[in-house]
């Protein structure tokens, strides 16, 4: 099995928990993949007082059964299968009550949100439980996983009645970022240096499973053709399994992610209500859960937290299987190793590498010296309203960071192999947006041009717009 990477605040966590002295809810949530079961099999090394992992599409009496199949095993007791989720706590209490009272009890409840099958009294029964038996005692650890990050909030986290206030723990557990990914990926052999591991990421991001199905034996492109476009690969069918494990009329969710694919700066809420078939509420709730599981950020605009908000697809695995993979019927088993130099190949790790960017905003400012400073970082466009001025240009900026000091960075983030050449066009092209920007905002000082890239910018004679620039060295750290 591999070694666990990284994850340091999640273990002290789940140390303080372990050892509080007191009973313990907690909350262990984070997009599927991601390497949650994992996390605790690890800290636990498997040993548990119990461990139940909910099955997927199965109704109560079949979730029971496997629920009572569990509690035999861990209490060599003889259960009869319950009839209903407050018969089945009442005889998780008997074995627990079978145990030393000094003895620390862990409850791991994999997969809870798909223990709650359509009709289930699993939640109250689970309510029930906790108030009247748990919270009276001081040696339960109870730790809630799943990937449905949307049902752990709504019926534990901002649960109304009998789990009002009672998670004592949120633990979230987040994609491997590139520093995290070179060292899971040095564990196990590879000899990537860093641009080619920015371009995995552009792929697959930082999920711990995906990385987990790489070869060290084959080049990167090979390894995404056996992933991605080989028969049978292990990537090819994950898109259906991801969004229809995750949310109830999973179809809905798809259409919106598949929008969200089509436009790279994204859509303001308005403007998705327009192309899908979802409205109101409903729509608020999805995009919300979207968020919550990673597939979807949403960037502010600048100088309005609330108005004009722009909600882009950001999960890495989706964005390319929704270009390259999902109606691809070549049937070209190495389609990535045939096709990667390709002009719309390049078209697409632009747009992936502002995505890669955008994921690492902390590295960034660590990287400029200005992650001890308050910042406010957002996107910025300007759409101008051609009945009043027909020859008057709009403009955008993906990202940009306003410091404390007055200072404004708008960021350029160029993906290339190579040191990126500035041109006397892209210097007229960016000295014309910053003055557009500056008429709009009213900020005419501190306006400054800071540049992403992987190996730099050449120092050619147009270098002299570049204030600040940030090579794949300050994506890496930690």
């Amino acid at each position: 099995m591999d070694k666990l990477i990284s994850r340091e605040n999640e273990i002290k966590e789940l140390k303080s928990s372990l050892n509080s002295g007191r009973s313990e809810f907690v909350i262990l949530y984070g997009r599927r993949r991601v390497g949650k079961t994992f996390l605790v099999r690890k800290f636990f090394d498997d040993k548990y007082t119990f461990r139940y992992v909910g099955a997927h599409n199965m109704k109560q009496n079949v979730q029971l059964a496997n629920f009572n199949k569990a509690l035999v095993a861990y209490s060599n007791m003889d259960f009869p299968v319950p009839n209903n989720w407050t018969e089945a706590f009442s005889q998780l209490e008997k074995y627990l009550e079978t145990l030393p009272n000094e003895e620390r009890k862990v409850l791991f409840f994999d997969e809870m949100p798909w223990i709650d099958a359509k009709h289930s009294d699993f939640v109250s029964a689970l309510e029930y439980f906790w108030n009247c038996w748990v919270a009276q005692r001081d040696d339960i650890m109870l730790i809630a996983c799943g990937s449905a990050t949307s049902w752990l909030k709504d019926k534990l986290e901002d649960n109304q009645g009998g789990l009002h206030n009672r998670i004592t723990r949120r633990i979230y557990l987040r994609p491997f970022n590139l520093h995290e990914c070179r060292e899971y990926l040095r564990s196990r052999e590879f000899d990537w240096d860093e641009y080619q591991i920015i371009q995995l990421y552009m792929v697959i991001g930082g999920i711990p499973y995906y990385l987990s199905l790489l070869e060290n034996d084959l080049s990167l492109p090979q390894n995404i053709d056996n992933l991605f476009f080989r028969r049978g690969g292990m990537l090819r069918e994950e898109f259906h399994e991801l969004y229809h494990a995750l949310f109830t009329n999973a179809d809905k969710y798809v259409t919106i992610v598949k929008l969200l694919s089509q436009k790279r700066e994204g859509y303001t809420r308005e403007e998705i209500e327009k192309r899908v078939d979802v409205s109101g509420g409903r729509l608020t709730k999805m995009l919300n859960n979207l968020q919550r599981c990673d597939f979807v950020c949403c960037h502010s605009q600048f100088g309005n937290k609330t108005k004009g908000s722009l909600f882009r697809l950001c999960d890495f695995y989706t964005l390319f299987y929704l270009k390259f993979v999902e109606g691809n019927n070549q049937m070209d088993e190495q389609y990535w190793s045939h096709h990667f130099t390709d002009r719309s190949v390049q078209s697409w790790e632009e747009f992936s590498f502002e995505q890669t960017c955008m994921a690492h905003l902390d590295q960034i400012k660590k990287a400029l010296g200005i992650s001890g400073m308050a910042t406010e970082t957002a996107s910025w466009r300007y759409v101008p309203k051609s009945e009043e001025n027909e020859n008057e240009k709009g403009a955008q900026v993906d990202m940009l960071i306003k410091r404390a000091d007055k200072i404004v960075h708008l960021c350029e983030m160029k993906f290339c192999d190579g040191a990126y050449e500035i041109t006397k066009q892209y210097v007229d092209k960016l000295q014309e947006r910053a003055e557009i920007f500056k008429r709009i905002t009213g900020i005419h000082r501190g306006v400054v041009h800071t540049f992403v890239t992987p190996r730099g910018v050449v120092r050619s004679k147009h270098y002299g717009i570049v204030h600040s620039e940030v090579t794949a060295e300050g994506l890496f750290l930690q």
